[in-house]
């Protein structure tokens, strides 16, 4: 410490060391010291130093201090000071009364060289990035601050290295995450300055978050209200995206223009704003600019227009461009915004039109746009921001152009005066004597017209009433006529302005219409006009009239159809010749794309004039010049019959447009008739995907129904053992319920008929034993005159026994049929317990079946037996024809009974077609049940198992 004092100035007795001397032996203390706290004393002396001697500590210093940085890491305070040292050597912020009229180059030199000392070895850099991500203030910051002033002074270069440093530029993002507000504004002024001019460094930035975390601060700031960190921000943002494709694309993917819209939610009150608040407001609409900017690729300025349109944007900076008390140069910004918000965009140039200005009554904006375009007492900067916003309104809007020049036409104008309208307000300000209004009306009038040859020859119907008694003169006239009395008018401002805007709108006008041309042509002081302002040598301000009058003059020949006889191409041609030359007729058109303000004029659609003197040419006229200065040239020079061949391939080429322009209709329908048919096919895509959906939804219902069926089957399989010879046979996975239904429907038909069957047996059975009963009384009766009848009466006795057993055959079915019905009944019970459907039409359908063919077999052995019996009542009769009275009373009764026979004959004949009519059915019945896969058991094999079940049953009885 003593050496300090000594060294520092303090009580000595010898002479004051110099400061270089002091610098020197601080030096071979930081070098040679063993101890910390000397290394770090001399470190903070020279950093005390290093402002007033800021030479001195950069020669015999900077290489000590970086080796401190390299090797006391552990220590950061001493890393601290080292870092405000060399921030001090590098740096040419010097305090204002230390700074002197010849020192400011003298200081960038100096900064200039330590930083080129400083990064000649990129590991310094290397060493300070990773310095920079150390969390001690007392490191991170000075640190920050000095990688800035090394990009201020070398700013490509530094680059460069942070650029090929592992993880460089992800290390300093870090810094916008910083809570310390002080590290992190210095860390976006060090990011500023990172992504000067480098498009590699700027994508990294961006992609590394970098939208996300300035948006936020800004945010947290309070938008346009905030301070000077908002507009350190918008200017890094800036850097972003100017130029940058890449980012502006990821700007816009990343919805982040919808965050730009609560900047510019600007109050009714706007009064008192702060300098700060219109420098935050200038570099939003700055912001918005560039997004939108003519010199962004067409795709991606019209996708940017398009989402500023549906997040809102644009409606809010129409509402700042209507609002009162708004600053003059952000009211002129905003302009300049909303024109290239809406420029060559259809729906934003439709909404803007639809603007209207909080007035009484209500006015549409471009109206009150063009009030002040025309209104000499407004700014110069003003009036150039609405001709630019008027331009872009109009830039490839054919529908606006037409309603621009319809509030010209004369069916269109309002006879009432009561509104203004544009189109007025543009003849206003074409011949007023201001020359600045001149000069804006006719380029605006001039881009009404741009590229659309219908409107052109419109405008040829406006009349204007020039004085009272007089009778109207076309419009075309009109300028024509001020062009020709240009130094006769005293007009404000330069005459020149006048003339060139005037001529300009001609150009304009009868480019690529000849009817416009023939229009101009048939006014014969025109020509002569036009030839004598080119022949005359006039000084070098109307030597621009002179080249636009030359321009004006080779329009007239290259568009001429030759309507007119007096004013051919050829005579034109010869004219020039005679009055004027081909070569200076050349040299004059030259002088206009020759001229310094063309320059200017040709380089961006913005009108940018330093001054209203400067205001001479329009963007879009430039290039109606360079297109035809050329073919003008070529078409001077060209005899009569290369004339003719041009017409000719004019012509062709016209017809051939024509072609093209009607299969680009046609183009166009099959364009829209495709568009609707994807849509459609669109449509049914989806309603196919809906229903293939449901489908596959019920097939999955459905299988899982047939899980839970063969599941239940299962279960009454195991419940139905000894029924494994029907129930295992049984699979009516297939059936519907409708067609069980049907089936039982069936069955309960054929049950009816089973009963009417027996009821119809029953009363043969009836019939049988009255016939036994009057054969026993006619035998006891007539027993003593019988005695040598009796072989007749023993045959009787046999048929009486034959009606016995077929009797008790019909009882033993009766049984048999009852036995079923009880099987049956059971069969039922089960498998309703199982599963209903299945049980009711499957068993009960092999049941009825089966009983049905041996209903058919005993029918059939009942008839037989009925037939028999009838044969021998006939022999009974042969043998009864001789006897008594008694006999012929018998033989009464017999005939009655064969009648009676002969009707049940009859009866069982009719049952036996009816029963053959339903066998067919139950044929057509089993094979439907075949076909839906449910097997059906054959006669043979129910009557086998019936049969096995009589005496399984026949068994238990005798058991029992």
């Amino acid at each position: 410490m003593n050496f300090l004092r000594g060294v520092m100035g303090g009580p000595s007795a010898g002479p004051q060391p110099s400061g270089a001397e002091t610098i020197q032996k601080l030096c071979d203390r930081v070098a040679s010291s063993t101890l910390l706290d000397d290394r770090r004393d001399a470190v903070r002396a020279l950093k005390s130093l290093s402002k007033k001697y800021r030479l001195e500590v950069g020669i015999q210093a900077m290489e000590h201090l970086i080796h401190v940085l390299q090797t006391d890491r552990s220590d950061s305070e001493i890393i601290g000071y080292a870092l405000d040292t060399l921030y001090n050597v590098i740096s040419n912020d010097l305090e204002e009364e230390e700074q002197e009229e010849n020192l400011p180059k003298q200081v960038d030199d100096l900064g200039s060289q330590f930083t080129e000392i400083f990064i000649k070895q990129q590991e310094n850099v290397t060493l300070l990035l990773t310095l920079v991500e150390e969390f001690d203030f007392h490191v991170r910051w000075p640190g920050v601050k000095l990688l800035t002033s090394l990009l201020k002074q070398q700013g490509p270069q530094v680059q460069q290295i942070i650029l090929v440093s592992p993880m460089g530029v992800s290390r300093l993002m870090d810094l916008l995450a910083d809570s310390r507000e002080v590290i992190r504004n210095d860390g976006v002024l060090l990011l500023q300055q990172l992504t000067k001019s480098n498009a590699a460094i700027q994508k990294i930035v961006a992609f590394e978050n970098a939208f996300e975390r300035l948006l936020d601060i800004i945010t947290e700031e309070g938008n346009s209200d905030g301070g000077i960190v908002v507009e350190d921000c918008l200017l890094l943002l800036q850097n972003l995206l100017k130029n940058n494709n890449s980012n502006q694309n990821f700007f816009k993917e990343g919805s982040y223009i919808q965050r730009m819209k609560p900047w510019f939610e600007v109050g009714d009150d706007n009064c008192g704003w702060s300098a700060q608040k219109v420098t935050n407001l200038h570099l939003m609409l700055q912001l918005v600019r560039v997004l939108v900017s003519p010199t962004n690729p067409p795709g991606a300025t019209s996708s940017c227009q398009k989402a500023m349109f549906h997040c809102g944007l644009l409606q809010q900076l129409c509402t700042i461009l209507m609002a009162t008390g708004v600053p003059a140069d952000i009211l002129t910004e905003t302009i300049n915004t909303v024109s290239e918000v809406i420029r060559g965009c259809q729906m934003n140039q439709d909404y803007f039109a639809s603007v209207n200005a909080p007035s009484n009554p209500p006015r549409p904006a471009i109206v009150v746009l063009l009030m002040s375009m025309v209104n000499e007492r407004q700014p110069f900067v003003l009036r150039c921001a609405v001709l630019y916003c008027f331009q872009c309104f109009l830039y490839k809007n054919q529908k606006g152009q037409g309603e621009i020049v319809s509030t010209l036409l004369p069916s269109t104008i309002d006879a009432t005066g009561n509104s203004v309208s544009a189109g007025q307000l543009l003849c206003g300000g074409l011949f007023s004597t201001d020359s600045l209004s001149n000069w804006c009306a006719a380029v605006a009038l001039a881009h009404a017209l741009q590229e659309n040859a219908t409107l052109k020859e419109q405008l040829l119907r406006v009349q204007l009433a020039t004085s009272i008694g007089n009778p109207p003169v076309s419009l075309l006239q009109q300028c024509t006529n001020i062009l020709s009395q240009g130094d006769k008018i005293d007009r404000r401002g330069s005459k020149v302005q006048t003339r060139v805007g005037l001529l300009m709108l001609l150009c304009t006008w009868l480019s690529n219409c000849s009817i416009a041309v023939t229009h101009f042509l048939h006014n014969p002081a025109n020509v002569p006009f036009l030839t004598g302002q080119i022949a005359e040598n006039l000084g070098e301000e109307e030597q621009l009239v002179q080249g636009l009058c030359a321009l004006l003059l080779g329009i007239s020949i290259y568009y001429n159809d030759n309507s007119l006889e007096n004013y051919r191409k050829e005579k034109l041609k010869q004219l020039i010749e005679k009055r004027i030359g081909r070569e200076n007729f050349i040299e004059k058109l030259g002088f206009i794309s020759k001229h310094e303000l063309y320059s200017r004029a040709a380089q961006k659609p913005q009108p940018g004039f330093s001054s209203p003197d400067h205001m001479m040419f329009d963007h879009e006229f430039t290039k109606l010049v360079k297109e035809l200065e050329g073919v003008i040239s070529k078409a001077i020079y060209k005899s009569s019959e290369e004339d003719k061949k041009e017409e000719e391939v004019k012509k062709t080429l016209e017809q051939h447009d024509n072609i093209v322009t009607h299969y680009k209709k046609v183009i166009r329908e099959q364009d829209q008739e495709l568009e609707e048919l994807k849509q459609r096919i669109n449509t049914l895509t989806s309603q196919n995907e809906q229903l293939q959906a449901t489908v596959t939804q019920q097939v999955s219902q459905i299988q899982q129904h047939k899980d839970q069926y063969n599941l239940l089957k299962v279960q009454l399989g195991k419940d139905t053992q000894h029924h494994n010879s029907h129930g295992d046979t049984l699979q009516m996975n297939g059936i519907q319920m409708e067609e069980v239904s049907k089936l039982k429907e069936e069955l309960e038909e054929w049950k009816n008929k089973h009963e009417l069957l027996q009821g119809q047996l029953r009363e043969k059975d009836s019939l049988i034993e009255k016939l036994k009963s009057s054969q026993l009384e006619m035998g006891t009766t007539e027993q003593s005159s019988q005695m040598s009848k009796s072989g007749g009466l023993e045959h009787n006795n046999e048929l009486q026994k034959e009606l016995e057993m077929l009797r008790s055959q019909i009882q033993l079915q009766s049984a048999e049929i009852s036995k079923l019905q009880m099987e049956n009944q059971k069969l039922q019970v089960m498998s309703t317990t199982a599963d209903p459907a299945l049980g009711d039409s499957g068993a009960t359908a092999a049941r009825g079946s089966g009983l049905e063919g041996r209903l058919e077999q005993e029918i059939q052995e009942l008839k037989n037996e009925v037939k028999a019996l009838s044969e021998e009542k006939e022999s009974l009769k042969q043998h009864l024809d001789s006897s008594s009275s008694t006999v012929a009373i018998l033989q009464d009764e017999k005939s009655k009974l064969q009648r009676e026979v002969a009707e049940s004959k009859k009866e069982q004949d009719d049952l036996l077609v009816l029963l053959a009519d339903q066998d067919q059915k139950l044929s057509a019945l089993k094979i439907t049940l075949k076909d839906l896969g449910v097997p059906v058991e054959d006669e043979d094999d129910i009557e086998s198992g019936d049969q096995g079940d009589e005496d399984e049953d026949g068994d238990e009885e005798e058991q029992d």
